[in-house]
């Protein structure tokens, strides 16, 4: 069963996670000239960063394989997929427990943010478990 095609599995995936690497380049580079006491927080959290780097690293090679038809780009995006649903479902419930009561509102911006990305993972492990997926990201 095809939830959605590969080629947008493909390009979502490579995309979203350029998007997200330049994002996050660009907040290490602003943080690193705020000043000294950003500097020192942002060596702390040094292996923190680099691990995520490292995460949206295996987004982007996953889809690009998938844009490529290769085979290993399956098992690289399905795992992208399982850390992405575990660490955002993670955060949403540390900034939920950190938020002062009445958080309402929070926990209907979070669901309109978790709800949408957890289908869309869902679905791309789905049809990169399809048939059609099997056969066409053979090597």
């Amino acid at each position: 069963m095809d939830l959605l095609p590969l080629p947008l599995i493909g390009w979502l995936f490579t995309m979203g996670s350029v998007a997200a690497l330049l994002l996050g380049a660009w907040l290490v580079i602003g943080v690193h000239f705020s000043g000294e006491m950003a500097r020192g927080e942002l060596a702390r959290r040094a292996f923190e960063d680099a691990v995520l780097f490292g995460i949206w690293i295996l987004g982007f090679a996953g889809g690009v394989g998938v844009l490529l038809d290769k085979a290993w780009s399956r098992g690289v995006l399905e795992l992208f997929c399982a850390v992405l649903i575990v660490l955002a479902g993670l955060t949403a419930w540390s900034r939920y427990r950190a938020a002062p009561p009445p958080r309402g509102t929070l926990a209907v911006s979070l669901a309109l943010f978790l709800v949408p990305l957890v289908a869309v993972c869902i679905a791309t492990i789905l049809t990169l478990r399809s048939e059609t997926a099997l056969r066409t990201l053979a090597e």
